[in-house]
């Protein structure tokens, strides 16, 4: 067990996780102001562009180098120098450090090494977009990015289909169009999808509709800026017809022709559909549900 009191005096230095603004530089608080000046070390996971916001505000702290790149060195690198009691504050592009950004490796080896760990509160893309989608804000589920791989990504979606929650994913513009026409054949098109650019910029837009509404939009428009794609929750009626699905997928080959059977299906619809859904031959499943012995 451990228990960690952030401000009390400590032998180490302090990790101060520091959010940054997600478009507006206005929304930087006070607070991650004053503790960018303050910190020994700025860990940023872009310099170049940490560098333009600490211009903007006048602020001279020295920076360091630290992203999905270079982490695995780095890490060791930046628990040393907290361990010899410098101080760092830890900024990603945009937003909070760790969600959907570097960060998570930093927190985990500090937190091992016993290292205070101070978040800083502030913007979060998922959570600015989803109070103002009009979908239903909790419980919700976040997902981040999902896979480039058109295959992975597709598997990916088959999981988040029955959450009942909100799903919250973010996606690159050059991404979008195709995003969307996957998320359209897993989840079908009536599904309600929220998009959200250019948050707490000059513009700023939301897209309510369907998920083919959407896809549709995606096709026929420039796509500029990134995203947050907001994904309406399963609804009772799907719940339950997955359930069904599943238990289907479960039973035996004639069960599975007499569950269709039952449900208002004649025999050789019913046949041909499990023998498609089944990968095997109809004449298989014709003879195993009319109990028809094989000959030696």
């Amino acid at each position: 067990m451990q228990i960690q009191k952030s401000f009390q005096k400590h032998d180490t230095g302090t990790l101060y996780l520091v959010p940054t603004p997600i478009g507006n530089l206005q929304d930087m608080s006070n607070r991650a102001l004053e503790t960018l000046q303050e910190v020994d070390l700025i860990a940023a996971e872009d310099t170049r562009h940490t560098a333009q916001l600490l211009n903007y505000f006048d602020i001279d702290t020295k920076q360091i180098s630290f992203h999905e790149h270079n982490w695995q060195t780095r890490v060791p690198e930046l628990i040393q120098m907290l361990e010899e009691g410098t101080t760092i504050g830890q900024v990603s592009d945009a937003g909070l450090p760790s969600i959907s950004d570097p960060g998570q490796q930093l927190v985990e080896a500090a937190v091992a090494a016993g290292i205070p760990v101070v978040p800083i509160p502030g913007a979060s893309a998922g959570i600015t977009a989803l109070i103002a989608s009009g979908l239903v804000p909790q419980p919700f589920y976040f997902h981040g990015f999902l896979p480039r791989k058109k295959s992975e990504q597709i598997e990916e979606l088959e999981a988040l289909r029955p959450r009942q929650e909100t799903v919250i994913i973010y996606e690159a513009p050059h991404r979008l169009k195709s995003t969307l026409s996957n998320l359209v054949t897993v989840m079908g098109p009536a599904r309600p999808v929220v998009l959200a650019r250019e948050l707490t910029k000059r513009y700023e837009e939301f897209l309510r509709g369907s998920a083919q509404e959407l896809a549709d939009w995606s096709r026929n428009n420039e796509i500029r800026g990134e995203f947050v794609v907001m994904i309406g929750g399963a609804t009772p009626d799907e719940i339950a017809e997955e359930v069904a699905e599943a238990d289907e997928e479960e039973l035996p080959v004639r069960e599975a022709v007499q569950a269709l059977v039952d449900q208002g299906l004649k025999p050789n619809p019913a046949i041909k559909q499990i023998a498609k859904e089944r990968g095997i031959a109809r004449q298989e499943v014709y003879r195993i549900y009319h109990q028809i012995e094989e000959e030696d």
